[in-house]
């Protein structure tokens, strides 16, 4: 049994309970200022991510053949949804240039080495793109909640990283970073989910299990990294993520109406929805 805070008010959570509690059921959705309190229908989910998906073959074979570069940066809580918007991505591209990059804790060597080098060399060539699940920002958010580093080390990384991401910029490789945005109900309501799922069960670690009781940690942690990097040249982008079909049409929007490739279909790709992605730390109303 956890005991736990959710929007101020002390809560028992049994994650071992095949059943989950009404004050989860019925704000899951709706949390953190969420606009909507149903998903996306999956016939218009999966009609306009058809159409997304042409453009995205589009988009890369004008890369293959220009040689432009692209780096994705996914980023947000535990169960926020960055794998299934990844795939989302990746599904109709070719594997060897759209390559999905999720490191796990690092080496003894990699521990010595300048915080960014074992990301740099995942960079990617001409013509490919990469798509990073979980990437730097760790030193931003997981790290220093579970004192993983220290605070000097990261203070050093806040300070450091614009200065970092100004280069890739510089390099010529356009670059985008996305933070999905859940509320704690709807968190909550996925792990357990991944708890009494076989098929998902491999995706809840202990970490995931003891960060239930450390929300505001993250909280704090999260506004304070977007607050020192988000910047002109590297902006953050903030998807409401309750409903991982919203979230992913509008990620591959976003992407899509950023960048000139030939054959370029823009009705196909259709408008942000304003309801669910904004730019920088000011969209995330505190969530």
């Amino acid at each position: 049994m956890l005991e736990i805070s959710v929007s101020g008010q002390p809560r028992q959570f049994d994650l071992d309970d095949p059943v989950l509690p009404d004050w989860v059921t019925d704000k899951a959705i709706t949390s953190a200022d969420y606009a909507y309190d149903k998903k996306l229908k999956r016939s218009q989910y999966q009609d306009q991510l058809d159409a997304l998906h042409l453009e995205l073959v589009k988009l890369q074979a004008h890369r293959l053949e220009t040689g432009q570069r692209i780096v994705i940066v996914f980023e947000g809580r535990d169960a926020a949804g960055k794998g299934g918007t990844i795939g989302a991505f990746r599904e109709y591209l070719k594997p060897r240039h759209a390559k999905i990059v999720a490191l796990s804790k690092p080496t003894e060597a990699e521990r010595g080495q300048w915080y960014f080098q074992r990301y740099v060399c995942h960079l990617p060539t001409d013509g490919d793109m990469t798509l990073f699940d979980r990437s730097w920002y760790n030193r931003g958010g997981v790290e220093p909640v579970m004192g993983f580093c220290s605070p000097e080390q990261t203070t050093q990384f806040l300070e450091q990283t614009p200065s970092f991401e100004n280069q890739i910029v510089d390099e010529g490789i356009a670059f985008f970073k996305i933070w999905l945005n859940i509320g704690q109900e709807m968190q909550i309501k996925r792990f357990h989910d991944r708890r009494h799922n076989p098929l998902k069960s491999w995706k809840l670690s202990p970490i995931d299990i003891k960060a239930l009781s450390k929300w505001n940690d993250y909280t704090n942690a999260r506004d304070q990294m977007l607050k020192a990097t988000h910047t002109d040249h590297a902006p953050w982008t903030v998807i409401r993520s309750n409903d991982k079909r919203r979230a992913r049409i509008n990620a591959i929007r976003h992407v899509l109406l950023s960048l000139d490739y030939e054959g370029k279909n823009a009705k196909a790709i259709g408008k942000l929805d304003s309801n669910v992605i904004g730019s920088g730390p000011d969209f995330l109303h505190g969530s």
